[in-house]
């Protein structure tokens, strides 16, 4: 009844006057009054289109099993269905739990939204997550809880003390020689583990995520974990970490829209999320504490830039608390999302025998000696490498959406949107739109490259987000992709020789079966 009085009240405050949200007439800017026209015109909340909820449970049935026709492992195409079914902007309400999803699918309107948010714009949060740093374990978590799941001064406050050394170019430029020495390592790795038909086994994807952990780690734990030894038991740390970074994220979904009565009473998901989390914590201490050792070893003349980033953290905060939640927000968020992106990368480079054969070149060109090492200059001369990343990032964006929580009543696509409201813009959608991309439906990568002559709508494929909310890990993910991919084509074929796999939400999404690339060795030029 209380959510019932609460959308009367909603209602009566869109009714009673237009100009009630919004500058006088008389006296607006022409900015404000056509803000203004807007709010006089525009539809009312409740006749945003969108599947017709249900008494007591709403929507929330479509996601059960047996019963709902959305499938998690499906919301890449449920993304397509409300599209095709309500056009630009569908409403899916009445969800148990939280607030209602708004999608929307017109570029213009997704950058209308972003140009107008300002320096500490709201995320949908994870409730889950918030639930578990705020409440759960809040004394560990304190006032500034990090940048996943946290929101407003909290949120901005400890972007603030971290985003410098994060996102320098001159602090991932360090990461280039130890990402190459452990990609290296892999692909040798890759050429132990091939049959007798020279493929990956069925569980290459599990070797994915040890080499994307092993690279996380160099950055966010600054440790060798050992995840690549090629005897590494089931219960080892490495494997521990990865299954604990898989369940907390790949649940999110089953948590916050299958299954969310564990706000209500504890279920035994909720219960075995809470334990994984536990034990990132326990690892983040160990490891950084482990190089807040070696930091007070090290000479007080050393210079800043000589430190890790790690370091860097350690030597600028009286508290090791900030590098232990920075580490495990990038372990918890990267792990699982880099991985399932370059499974990605390997199948479209696999299946596409035309494009692998111009990266081969490209590289050769840039690394002639297959002993040749990386470094700034040569990765930034990767020009088609980079544009191909993008391509597949824009056809099959491994983060299906970004979103926004509404801070303030808003016009979009026509209707009047309360404050409050959840907005997700399937990336996944509007990047594969004709109207935003040119020749949307055709996989090409030339389309990234300057000298390009296509139309792609700067707002439609955002698979890192936009503005102040960007993903703060993106530039190492970048150079682990990019040093990964070189170092494997420059010196192996790959060949996928199997039905083609479709595409499936895990978390990330991602292709679906077993990934038995076929790996051969180039000849030496």
């Amino acid at each position: 009844m209380k959510n019932i009085r609460q959308f009367q009240i909603q209602t009566m405050r869109w009714r009673s006057t237009a100009t009630a949200h919004t500058p006088h007439v008389s006296t607006g800017s022409p900015e404000d009054l056509e803000v203004n026209n807007e709010f006089i015109t525009a539809k009312h909340y409740s006749e945003v289109p969108g599947p017709m909820p249900w008494p007591i449970i709403g929507n929330t049935w479509r996601m059960l099993p047996v019963i709902g026709p959305y499938q998690i492992s499906d919301l890449a195409n449920v993304s397509y269905i409300l599209y095709k079914q309500y056009g630009k902007i569908a409403k899916l309400g009445n969800l148990v739990g939280r607030p209602d999803l708004l999608f929307v699918y017109d570029a213009d309107e997704i950058e209308k939204v972003y140009r107008q948010e300002g320096d500490t714009p709201f995320r949908p949060s994870m409730p889950c997550l918030v639930k578990y740093k705020s409440q759960v374990r809040g004394q560990f978590f304190g006032r500034l809880p990090g940048v996943v799941g946290v929101h407003g001064e909290p949120w901005r406050e400890f972007r603030t003390k971290v985003q410098k050394p994060v996102l320098q170019p001159q602090t991932v430029k360090k990461y280039i020689q130890p990402i190459e020495e452990v990609s290296d390592y892999f692909i040798k790795r890759m050429q132990e583990m091939k049959n007798e038909n020279s493929e990956m086994p069925a569980d290459f994807d599990n070797e994915i995520h040890k080499w994307a952990l092993e690279c996380i780690g160099r950055v966010a734990l600054d440790a060798r974990l050992g995840c690549l030894r090629p005897d590494l038991p089931k219960n080892s740390e490495p494997q521990k970490i990865i299954n604990a970074a898989k369940y907390a994220l790949r649940n999110v979904a089953l948590l916050e829209l299958k299954y969310p009565f564990w706000r209500y009473l504890p279920s035994t998901l909720w219960k075995k999320y809470v334990s994984n989390m536990d034990y990132f914590i326990e690892i983040c201490m160990k490891y950084i504490d482990d190089a807040m050792l070696r930091l007070k070893n090290k000479p007080q003349s050393v210079n800043e830039s000589e430190l890790s980033l790690v370091e860097r953290i350690l030597a600028n905060e009286s508290d090791p608390k900030t590098a232990y939640i920075l580490a495990l927000d990038l372990i918890l968020v990267g792990i699982d999302t880099i991985s399932m992106a370059v499974c990605s990368m390997l199948y479209q480079i696999a299946t596409r025998p035309e494009e692998q054969e111009k990266i081969h070149q490209e590289i050769l060109k840039i690394l002639p000696n297959k002993n040749d090492k990386l470094d700034a200059s040569k990765l930034e001369k990767m020009v088609y490498l980079k544009a191909f990343i993008k391509e597949v990032l824009r056809m099959y964006s491994t983060v299906i959406g970004n979103g926004r929580t509404l801070q303030k009543d808003m016009v979009i696509c026509g209707y009047k949107i309360p404050k409050g409201i959840q907005l997700v813009f399937p990336t996944i959608v509007t990047g594969n739109m004709e109207e935003y991309v040119t020749d949307c439906k055709q996989f090409k990568p030339e389309r990234w490259l300057k000298q390009s002559s296509g139309y792609i709508h700067p707002y439609a494929s955002l698979p890192y987000g936009h503005g102040p909310r960007m993903c703060l890990g993106r530039r190492f993910a970048d150079l682990e992709m990019q040093v990964f991919l070189a170092k494997l084509i420059r010196s192996h074929k790959l060949e996928y020789l199997h039905k083609p796999l479709d595409y499936k939400v895990t978390f990330m999404y991602a292709p679906d079966g077993e990934l038995k690339f076929k790996m051969t060795e180039r000849p030496t030029p």
